[in-house]
């Protein structure tokens, strides 16, 4: 976690997923599924290897709905944990820049 990480309330949290299993069971959600693809690797997953992670978590105020939930594979779901995309481009580039200092040069 990083230093401006502050937790949704138990209240939230406990409201979202409740939403989250009933988002699960729809159409619309067995829709994204049946798609096959991660999106965050966009790769190809067969629908049982997919999970629902929230682009903005849940424990950080994210709400369960459909412009907030995506099929993720789990590695992709795992690595993610409670960051937003933002924090997950920033930590690649980081990781990019100490690989290789020289190569932006």
């Amino acid at each position: 976690m990083n230093q401006y990480f502050v937790p949704a309330s138990s209240e939230h949290q406990k409201k979202e997923k409740a939403k989250a299993r009933e988002l699960r069971i729809s159409q619309w959600w067995k829709g994204q599924l049946a798609k096959g693809l991660c999106y965050h690797c966009n790769e190809r997953f067969h629908p049982s290897e997919l999970t629902m992670d929230h682009l903005i978590p849940i424990a950080r105020g994210g709400k369960s709905d459909r412009k907030n939930c995506v099929p993720s594979c789990k590695e992709c779901n795992s690595k993610k944990g409670y960051k937003t995309r933002a924090e997950m481009a920033m930590e690649e580039l980081e990781k990019k820049t100490l690989s290789d200092p020289d190569e932006e040069k």
